[in-house]
């Protein structure tokens, strides 16, 4: 969690820009193991709207361009849905 100084990068896990530049400064150059260790992308938007800024804050504070940082995979929520619904189809 970010503090009230602290830029928000991931709005919907509430993860800020000093928690992602510390784990950058720690060896993690990648956006998947940003994902992995804060949560940033994980919620609603899957990372729609913080991927860009979690890979220029990874650019800016390592030795890699924006271009050689490679995107996480977008997942889509998952729903339960009752077996009932399954097996009347639509």
């Amino acid at each position: 969690m970010c503090d009230n100084s602290d830029l928000i990068i991931c709005r919907c896990e509430e993860v800020g820009e000093k928690e992602i530049i510390e784990i950058i400064k720690s060896g993690v150059t990648t956006i998947v193991g940003i994902k992995r260790r804060t949560r940033a992308g994980m919620g609603l938007c899957q990372g729609r709207r913080c991927r860009r800024l979690i890979a220029k804050l990874i650019a800016e504070n390592s030795d890699k361009n924006v271009g050689e940082i490679l995107p996480a995979r977008i997942r889509p929520p998952v729903k339960p849905i009752r077996i009932k619904d399954l097996s009347e189809g639509e």
